[in-house]
């Protein structure tokens, strides 16, 4: 099993992954902010209207959860510009590779992940 690609050449392509999909949740977070139309308007029937409900309650969800992605992604930017990158905060061993690669904002190798969630 492969762990994190030491050097900048490494850090630079998890730096390029992290930013990409930064600018990804902010373009969707600039979508999201617009408001959401109930599908009848006020004078719609009531399936219309629960539709809508749910559709408004799916979009704030989300945004909460882009919200929470992008902090994470911001951290991870700093703990790169920190040389902190890719050792996992709870057991400081590296995280792997291919860890890294599938969530490049990770905070923990997926061992700690999984004992952080039992």
């Amino acid at each position: 099993m492969g762990f994190l690609v030491r050097g900048a050449t490494g850090l630079q392509r998890y730096k390029r992954l992290l930013l990409a999909k930064q600018q990804e949740l902010s373009a969707s977070a600039l979508e999201a902010s617009a408001p959401v139309l109930t599908a009848g308007g006020s004078g719609g029937d009531l399936v219309d209207q629960a539709n809508a409900d749910a559709e408004a309650d799916l979009q704030i969800r989300l945004h909460h959860t882009d919200g929470r992605l992008l902090r994470a992604i911001k951290e991870a930017l700093a703990r790169i510009e920190q040389g902190a990158y890719g050792t996992c905060e709870a057991c400081r061993l590296p995280i792997p590779k291919a860890r890294l690669q599938a969530v490049p904002w990770t905070r923990l190798c997926r061992e700690c992940k999984e004992r952080d969630h039992a």
